[in-house]
Formats: C-alpha cells, sequence, structure tokens
C-alpha cells in the first residue's frame, strides 16, 4: 500500500474506509516496532514529526516506564465486524456488516456450540460501506433487556436510496433471539449513495443516546452537513424512543431537525463519553488527510466541507476554504499523514481513516489509564493518546506492524481493551499486560 492513498469517489464507496487489510498472530506490542510518538501541537499547526522510540509523554512531562502488553486473538472467522457491545454478564453482542447479530461467551467463544446468530434482525442494505453497523445496551438492560443498534436502510417505495437508521429490540439471548423490534430513528433525506453513513451510537449520562451520521460522501451531498433541515453530516441526541432529546440546540430553530446535536461532520464513525466530563468525542474520517478528533458540544459547527485539513482526492487541493474560520470548530487532533509524520507543503497528504474509540478508564493497564484510544483503517493501527484535560499532549501508534484494519475499540468489563479488525477474517483482540 502506497503511503499516499488516491481513493477516488466511486473506489471509496466500494470500501469499509480507505485503506487495505491484512493479517497477524499473537504477541507482544514490544514485539511490534511500535512506540514512535508525536507530540501534538495546537490544531492550527500541522502535527510534529514522530520521535522514532521515545516513550509517549504523559500530562506531566515525565516517561512512562516500558510496558509490555500481548495482544491475543479471543475469536477469528467474523465476516466484516464493525460493532462491539458487553453485557452485564460479560456477553458480548458483534455486529457484521452483512447483517448478522452474534452472541458471544465472556472469553470469545460462540454461544450454542457456534450457532451464535441471533434471530431477528432486519434487512439491511449491505452495500458499500452500508450494513449492519454499531450495537449498543441500554443502561437498564436488566430490567428492560433492551438493545440498540444502527444500520443503512434501504427506502421502502426507491429502493436506490437509503440512509442512516436505528433500531430498538428486546434480546432474549438464551433463544437467540430479538422482540418488539421498532426502527427509533431514521436519517433523512435518504440519498442515493453507497457510503458515509457513521455510525456510533452512545449513551449519555441522561439516558439519551447520542447517534453520529455520516455526510453521504457525494460531492453533492456534502455540502448539507452544513444545514440544518438535513441530516447529512450530523450528530443527533434522541430518547429511547426515538424522539429529540430535552435541551437539544435546535429545538427552537425554524426549519432545523430538533434531533440535531452538533453539525458540520464528514462521517464520524468513533465515540465515546470522557470518564471525566461526561462530555461526547468523536473521531471522524476526513478526505485525503484531515482526519480528526473532536469534543464534540450542543450546537457547535465543526466546519465540513467548508474547513479542513483534507485534500480533495488525488489531488493537492485544499478542501473548502482553509483550516480555520469564525464560528467553527478545530479539532483537538488531527491527522495529516497516515503513520502520523508531519506533512510536507506541496505534497499529498493521507488518511489514517479513524473508527472505533474508547477511553481507558481501568487499572489493569496502569500506564494506559486516562488513555483515549482510537482505532485505524487505512492507517492499520491503534492510536493511544494521551490527554492533559482536553489536551492531546502526545500520540502513540500501536500494532501498525499487524496490518489490520481496526474497526472497532471497547474497554471490556474484565479491564482489557478489546478490537475487532475489519476485514472478511475479522477478529476480536484482548490487549492483556
Amino acid at each position: 500500500m502506497k503511503v499516499t492513498i488516491r481513493c477516488f469517489a466511486v473506489a471509496l464507496a466500494l470500501l469499509a474506509g480507505c485503506g487495505g487489510g491484512g493479517g497477524g498472530a499473537n504477541m507482544s506490542v514490544a514485539a511490534l516496532g511500535v512506540g514512535a510518538t508525536a507530540t501534538v501541537p495546537t490544531p492550527a499547526l500541522p502535527p510534529a514529526q514522530p520521535n522514532a522510540g521515545s516513550p509517549a509523554q504523559p500530562a506531566g512531562g515525565a516517561p512512562v516506564a516500558p510496558m509490555t502488553v500481548k495482544v491475543t486473538e479471543v475469536a477469528t472467522g467474523l465476516d466484516t465486524p464493525w460493532g462491539l457491545a458487553f453485557l452485564p454478564d460479560g456477553r458480548m453482542l458483534i455486529t457484521q456488516r452483512g447483517g448478522q447479530l452474534r452472541l458471544r461467551n465472556a472469553d470469545g467463544s460462540p454461544v450454542n456450540g457456534g450457532a451464535d446468530q441471533i434471530s431477528g434482525v432486519p434487512a439491511v442494505a449491505a452495500i458499500g460501506q452500508g450494513g449492519l453497523l454499531d450495537v449498543a445496551v441500554d443502561p437498564a438492560f436488566a430490567g428492560n433487556r433492551r438493545i440498540y443498534f444502527s444500520y443503512s436502510e434501504r427506502d421502502g417505495s426507491n429502493p436506490n436510496l437509503n440512509g442512516t437508521a436505528v433500531a430498538r429490540a428486546e434480546l432474549d439471548a438464551n433463544n437467540r433471539s430479538l422482540a418488539n423490534l421498532v426502527v427509533i430513528y431514521r436519517q433523512s433525506p435518504k440519498v442515493d449513495s453507497t457510503a458515509h453513513f457513521g455510525s456510533r451510537l452512545v449513551f449519555d449520562r441522561n439516558g439519551f443516546l447520542f447517534v453520529t451520521l455520516g455526510d453521504r460522501l457525494l460531492d453533492t451531498q456534502r455540502g448539507f452537513a452544513q444545514d440544518l433541515t438535513r441530516g447529512n453530516g450530523k450528530v443527533v441526541r434522541i430518547t429511547t424512543d426515538g424522539a429529540p432529546a430535552s435541551g437539544n440546540p435546535f429545538a427552537a430553530t425554524a426549519g432545523a431537525q430538533p434531533h440535531i446535536w452538533s453539525y458540520g461532520h464528514r462521517n464520524p464513525q468513533g465515540a465515546a463519553l470522557h470518564p471525566v466530563t461526561g462530555e461526547l468525542w468523536t473521531s471522524e474520517h476526513g478526505p485525503q488527510g484531515g482526519d480528526e478528533v473532536n469534543l464534540t458540544l450542543a450546537g457547535r459547527n465543526y466546519g465540513w466541507p467548508v474547513i479542513s485539513y483534507g485534500q480533495e482526492y488525488g489531488t493537492l487541493t485544499q478542501v473548502g476554504e482553509g483550516t480555520a474560520k469564525a464560528g467553527m470548530e478545530q479539532p483537538l487532533t488531527y491527522w495529516e499523514k497516515i503513520d502520523g509524520s508531519a506533512w510536507t507543503p506541496g505534497t499529498a497528504k493521507s488518511s489514517i481513516a479513524p473508527s472505533g474509540m474508547a477511553f481507558y478508564t481501568a487499572d489493569k493497564l496502569p500506564a494506559w489509564t486516562g488513555n483515549l484510544f482510537v482505532g485505524a483503517l487505512a492507517g492499520t493501527a491503534l492510536w493511544r493518546l494521551t490527554l492533559d484535560g482536553n489536551t492531546v499532549t502526545s500520540r502513540e501508534r500501536l500494532l501498525a506492524d499487524r496490518g489490520e484494519r481496526i474497526r472497532d475499540v471497547r474497554q471490556g468489563p474484565d479491564g482489557w481493551l478489546y478490537l475487532l479488525t475489519d476485514s472478511s477474517n475479522g477478529k476480536l483482540l484482548r490487549l492483556e499486560r
């Protein structure tokens, strides 16, 4: 794979994110040639060149002691997995983009002797980047048995049109089935596109559900990320019945969709709540370069496609008007090269294609407690970000030598980190000390 990735719109629509896949085996992080770090400047400046071999610097500035981490392949043979969620008893739900929802034991083994597929999932538009996407467990699952999942849905009257939808259902884990399924939210309008659906699901501390929505990729559609009357390129916040959550910022704005929380997004495929503040952080795909992590606040405009740190595919042309504009938010950190190195003006940028993300709050990996982890698809790596409040103080690229697309990142109830790799022979990986 060339460092400069040239992705045309037609090709990108056929992929689950820019970049290739790969294989790997059980090994320690220390054996993978990882550890290159970059001190991240303020967003108005390009990232500094990574300093290969030096340890990441925590907020206090002292080097973190080396920590050996073992990568265990907990499960293999998953068909393009996309989302991972843990049930209260430690069992796992795993979505496959083709439309299958699978139930795994706490050790990753399939339930029911291997017949682990859950019935009752609605038909999905498994085209391009679309299909069955994220899954989330209701905070009150012990009492209501509800789960939620996002997926790409065809229009009932015109199958060429599609968009992101969110459904709610009651899970019968013993019989591996869903009951009382209802679609609670639909991105509107639906569009004739096969890409940029989003879509992560995150519950906030009030029990409302955040849903990230892509801009639908097409040149004719991406500008609608700035249009509050449309669902392109938004983060929405809804109740578990699908109604606009109370306190949404545009509820009283004439013509605006009242579900909208923030706008000006491109294709946010990672989302997590900050463990201290409870604020929403998201990661989103830039075009050719310009991938971002954002603090995603109510009513804020994140700029796409007016401002961006990326280039138009296959060119050296800056997207939009520049990298900053009054009234538009800056990312907390961004990437302009696939390996996190500094971009040289006058050359092509390249994308890591960030997907799932998670804050690590446990103590099983003590040197990583309080860090943010972001999976990379095109960048085939796991990025570790050290934080000082809302400031990203350093970045470290892990697992790059495995050559695997990291689709989702979750902290397990056992305190380890779990990753899903994106391929037709996808894996569930566990990072342990």
